[in-house]
């Protein structure tokens, strides 16, 4: 094997490394932003988690945060409050730096 092989394999357990943290900062994020949604809409405690859990699960319906962003804006605007578009996407990005943090941090 060559050095080039070495580093080539090198780079691609990198990179996916890189895709798996990313991918769990992301589904962290999403519980993060259903606990915040839960909180805003009043939930107890085990059916904040529940909601969180399914924040998460909404992810998966298509790519990109979308469907996350729909799930929440839709669930608030169910319970009767009015949040701005832009204070759902601020904190999802909010938390997504936090995630990601506490992932590389191995928490």
């Amino acid at each position: 094997m060559t050095t080039f092989d070495d580093r080539e394999k090198a780079f691609e357990a990198k990179f996916a490394l890189d895709q798996e943290q990313e991918f769990k900062a992301i589904a962290r994020r999403n519980k993060m932003l259903g606990l915040w949604a839960a909180e805003k809409m009043g939930l107890s405690s085990e059916s904040a988690d529940q909601y969180a859990q399914a924040v998460v699960r909404a992810d998966f319906e298509q790519p990109g945060d979308e469907d996350v962003f729909r799930k929440v804006a839709g669930d608030l605007k169910g319970s009767g409050l009015t949040v701005p578009d832009s204070e759902i996407y601020s904190k999802m990005d909010e938390l997504a730096s936090i995630a990601r943090e506490q992932i590389r941090a191995g928490e």
